[in-house]
């Protein structure tokens, strides 16, 4: 059997984001995607409009169920919707129901892409401190970033993240620039460790945040290093929009094509 990777992520009824993403993402890593639904949203591939939080009971009896049963070799949350879900996940890693061994990816989504809000943030970013000592790497945009770290300096707040218990920080800049390249950087342990440059299509486009941390987490699952991993995302990443024939978003069409490698 694929090494398993468990997802703790919501239902986009677009097909773009969430745990779609995870599972095709992780699928392409070599790995197989578990799922425990977070949340149900009301969202378009252009808008978050709502959504509803599953309770933090149903998505801990989801995970332990997949937990008691398969082989799981890497934890990955994006979207947990609630301070309650964010406990419980939490909870999984105290109790020890989760091995503290496990690697898990930790991507704090805070608000979508597309601007729509996922939660009270100053809520969800306590909540979110207590999760932060078990996260192998985080993967913030940089709104995510500063409001976690409470720093506008970006290698100042990734080093903040660090100091506070995260192991390893990975910086996704889009959101600071309209237009040229896209940079990350790897901190492990508080020291920048790796940089890519990523190339940037026009338009606005959703999930590739969830996409760029589970396939991380599908590498890892498959016994990457955590540097490694990253890299073989970056290839991935831009493999894909190489092979991709995507329209302009104007296009009627544009919809019809996977587009969520472009927005990091």
């Amino acid at each position: 059997m694929r090494p398993v990777a468990l997802c703790f992520s919501g239902l986009d009824p677009s097909g773009g984001a969430g745990l779609q993403a995870d599972i095709e993402a992780i699928g392409q890593s070599g790995a197989h995607a578990a799922i425990a639904c977070t949340a149900v949203t009301i969202q378009s591939s252009q808008q978050v409009f709502g959504f509803e939080a599953c309770a933090a009971s149903l998505v801990k009896a989801q995970a332990t169920a997949v937990l008691d049963d398969l082989p799981v070799s890497v934890i990955k949350s994006g979207m947990l919707g609630t301070t309650d879900n964010i406990a419980m996940l939490t909870s999984l890693f105290t109790d020890q129901i989760i091995d503290n061994n496990t690697p898990f990816v930790l991507d704090p989504v805070l608000v979508a892409n597309s601007g729509g809000s996922l939660g009270d943030e100053e809520t969800l970013v306590s909540a979110f401190k207590k999760l932060l000592p078990y996260a192998t790497l985080v993967t913030p945009n940089t709104h995510e970033l500063r409001a976690l770290s409470r720093e506008q300096d970006l290698h100042a707040g990734a080093q903040k993240l660090c100091a506070q218990g995260a192991h390893a920080v990975l910086v996704k800049t889009s959101h600071d620039f309209d237009s040229g390249d896209i940079e990350q950087y790897l901190y492990i342990q508080g020291e920048m460790v790796h940089k890519s440059t990523l190339p940037r299509l026009d338009g606005e486009f959703h999930g590739s945040g969830c996409s760029l941390a589970s396939f991380i987490a599908g590498r890892l699952a498959m016994g990457d290093a955590l540097i490694d991993a990253v890299q073989a995302a970056d290839s991935w990443i831009i493999q894909t929009l190489r092979a991709a024939d995507i329209p302009h978003p104007d296009d009627a069409q544009a919809q019809l094509i996977p587009n969520r490698f472009v927005r990091f």
